[in-house]
């Protein structure tokens, strides 16, 4: 099977066990503005990237996809939560997101922002479960490594040091530490979760926390990459933003041609990374080549 086509058996798969968690959730319950929001943010297109990097990370250590799910799926509904309140006026005021309306304009800000925020709680719901993992000091590092991964000393941190920068100049140290907080983060964990689940030793988890931080890192930059030289439909989202806004990114600083370079410098550390773990860790060097390479 080719990378491709394991990503989208992974979405698949995703998919299929959030719908089953939102499902068992509401059970009894009326339906709500609410919970549609919530299957709206979720079901409504994606990569699935993160939880794929989650599945893959534990399959290196043995674990079956049935076992990683429900972690990859809490990953995913932070991300989600996420991209909802990204999207709000407050915040980077888009109208797309995936090829259709944003949360707050399909339903309305006030939607928006209890879904994100049940979003966010439902995650860690899900990692508390005794059937997600039955030693509850497996649970326990899980939590915490997405709290800190999600809240003020990662994704949250990063958003608003990235909302402070539209009104004060950053060099490139300073938006490496932005990006590294607002996107790279949650990729470090999506990664380092698998390790966690599977009992990886410490110095298999600092090689996966070496390639993570390299992956994260990539993966921005061919997000400012495609926001330079990408089109909306094939992105699904606004593009031409950064410039417009006078936003400090890896492309404003070191120019198209030097951000692809970094970008092919970042995704050989990736892959160098992964050298212990021989063939088993192929979907996860493709995973590296995949985002250099990605055109939405």
């Amino acid at each position: 099977m080719d990378f491709r086509s394991k990503l989208d058996a992974c979405r698949q798969a995703v998919d299929a066990k959030i719908a089953e968690l939102l499902d068992s959730g509401n059970t009894g319950a009326p339906a709500s503005p609410l919970a549609d929001a919530m299957r709206y943010a979720t079901l409504g297109g994606g990569k699935r990237f993160r939880p794929f990097l989650v599945i893959e990370t534990a399959g290196l250590f043995g674990v079956p996809q049935a076992k990683a799910l429900p972690i990859a799926a809490a990953v995913e509904c932070i991300h989600c939560y996420s991209l909802v309140h990204d999207d709000l006026p407050a915040m980077d005021d888009d109208d797309l997101r995936r090829g259709r309306p944003t949360v707050h304009k399909a339903f309305d800000e006030a939607t928006a922002i209890l879904a994100g925020d049940a979003l966010l709680t439902f995650a860690f719901e899900i990692l508390g479960r005794p059937n997600t993992d039955p030693d509850p000091v497996i649970r326990s590092e899980l939590v915490l490594g997405l709290a800190q991964a999600s809240g003020w000393q990662g994704m949250a941190g990063g958003q608003m040091l990235d909302l402070i920068a539209e009104h004060a100049p950053v060099d490139l140290q300073g938006v490496t530490r932005i990006q590294s907080l607002k996107t790279g983060a949650l990729i470090e964990f999506s990664v380092m979760a698998g390790a966690i689940l599977g009992r990886g030793a410490p110095a298999e988890r600092q090689a996966l926390a070496r390639y993570a931080r390299a992956l994260g890192l990539a993966f921005q930059i061919a997000d400012d990459l495609l926001d330079a030289e990408g089109e909306t439909a094939q992105v699904g989202k606004a593009t031409s933003k950064d410039a417009a806004s006078g936003k400090a990114t890896f492309v404003s600083l070191l120019g198209i041609e030097a951000s692809k370079n970094k970008l092919k410098e970042l995704e050989g550390e990736a892959v160098d990374a992964l050298h212990a773990w021989e063939s088993r860790a192929e979907a996860l060097r493709e995973a590296a080549r995949f985002v250099s390479l990605r055109r939405s």
